[in-house]
């Protein structure tokens, strides 16, 4: 039995388990949970009365989760004198799956981010970004309804491997003389200096996941976005190794862009093509519907899926799941706000449908459905927090509590279907630039 130094396991409940290369989920789960900083005291519970209302109306009271609260953040130093203690480790290790608020990471000093440690030492190589527009929320571009695609962004590479050292130290220094010595290559004394790494592993791996997720969900495309037309031994290699791994691993359902030229695409396959991460920052205003599936590089991720979300109302609406092989955590997309923590008044919307996207990953996909519908309701019935009700005309706003409870009141108006989703239907025209572009 796991014991851990100042955190007791919940008495009822059993841990999920990987059995067979799969999840192997009980029917009473235990579920580490960590609050977060800033607005996490808000919009956790929150998060919790919306999900457990869910599973128990989706199951009839016959499934349960069994929420493990563990630490990391400032309730984490308060508790262990730690930002993140070796019990919230050993909690993710042993129970594969958790759910997490938003931590505060200093800019430009301090501690490095809690998030990236977290990704980084449990291998979360796939940050996971679905992008999808709700009806009623406001949106800077005219066509937002055209925005549903699902962004993997490769999470343990590139700059966010946080290899660099700071301008003037002797490790700078060493390496600007060494490249200038050995390698010819000049770079100016007063530089700091950062190591972007990009493996044949890290790349093939993720794509791999992309390429799985959009014929497990009947998605039409999977595009690669780069920066390889400059930085071809990195970027330009990630594209050139996804293209592979398509072709090794998935060759009888795939097939490329190269090879489909103008035709259209084969019944029962998925097209990979790619894309130069600008140009891919002005298709996804101008060409959104043409995009289904999106892998990418750490950084260009970065940009990338926020640059997605604001299409369709920013991050607040904006679910993430950060998976590996066998660890997933799921968390909010955006930060602790500590200006308005306690104030109840956030809107828990991100950490709710990153809790809708945990349920599907361990396979309770019908409470999952339940969520999003009530969601959907509420806002469309102009139901929302404050970061919504000021630009939605006529909207009504509500605490961060009274939001949860106006989506657990929208559930109960859906009745459940465990039918599988179909494919994503053939994109619409494609409107003029000028007609799609920002309002």
């Amino acid at each position: 039995m796991i014991s851990f130094d100042k955190l007791t396991v919940p008495s009822q409940g059993e841990r999920i388990k990987w059995v067979d290369d799969r999840l192997e989920v009980p029917d009473f789960p235990i579920i580490p949970v960590i609050e977060g900083d800033g607005i996490g005291a808000d919009i956790l519970p929150a998060t919790r009365k919306v999900i457990d209302t869910a599973v128990k109306t989706a199951y009839q009271g016959k499934r349960k989760i069994a929420w493990f609260e563990i630490y990391a953040g400032e309730k984490a130093y308060w508790k262990y004198n730690n930002y993140l203690p070796q019990d919230t480790y050993q909690a993710i290790e042993h129970f594969l799956v958790a759910l997490k608020g938003p931590l505060t990471t200093p800019v430009g000093g301090g501690f490095r981010s809690l998030n990236v440690t977290l990704r980084q030492h449990f291998d979360l190589y796939a940050c996971v970004r679905p992008v999808k527009y709700i009806k009623g929320v406001p949106s800077p571009v005219k066509y937002p309804e055209q925005t549903d695609m699902v962004i993997f962004r490769e999470n343990t590479e590139d700059v966010y491997a946080g290899i660099e050292w700071p301008q003037g130290t002797p490790e700078a220094n060493e390496i600007i003389s060494f490249l200038k010595e050995r390698l010819g290559v000049k770079i100016r004394k007063d530089s700091g200096i950062g190591i972007k790494p990009i493996s044949i592993t890290g790349s093939k791996r993720l794509v791999r996941m992309a390429i799985k997720y959009a014929l497990d969900h009947g998605r039409q495309s999977v595009t690669l976005v780069h920066k390889g037309n400059i930085m071809k031994f990195t970027e330009g290699a990630f594209r050139d190794w996804g293209y592979e791994l398509a072709k090794e691993e998935f060759r009888g359902r795939i097939i490329t862009q190269e090879e489909a030229g103008n035709s259209p695409l084969p019944p029962g396959k998925i097209l990979v093509n790619d894309r130069i991460a600008d140009n891919m920052f002005a298709q996804i205003l101008t060409r959104t519907n043409e995009y289904d599936v999106i892998a990418t590089t750490n950084l260009n991720g970065d940009y990338l899926s926020d640059a997605a979300a604001a299409q369709v109302g920013g991050l607040g609406l904006a679910p993430s799941a950060n998976i590996g092989d066998r660890i997933a955590i799921f968390e909010a997309t955006h930060g602790s706000a500590p200006k308005y923590a306690g104030l109840d008044m956030a809107n828990p919307s991100s950490l709710i449908l990153s809790a809708c996207l945990m349920l599907e990953h361990i396979g309770w996909a019908e409470a999952s459905k339940l969520v999003e519908q009530g969601i959907d309701q509420a806002i469309q019935a102009g139901q929302v927090t404050y970061d919504l009700a000021r630009a939605i005309e006529g909207a009504t706003k509500l605490s961060t509590s009274d939001f949860a409870s106006a989506v657990v009141d929208k559930m109960g108006c859906f009745e459940l279907t465990t039918q599988k989703a179909g494919p994503k239907s053939l994109p619409p025209p494609v409107y003029p630039q000028i007609e799609v572009g920002i309002k």
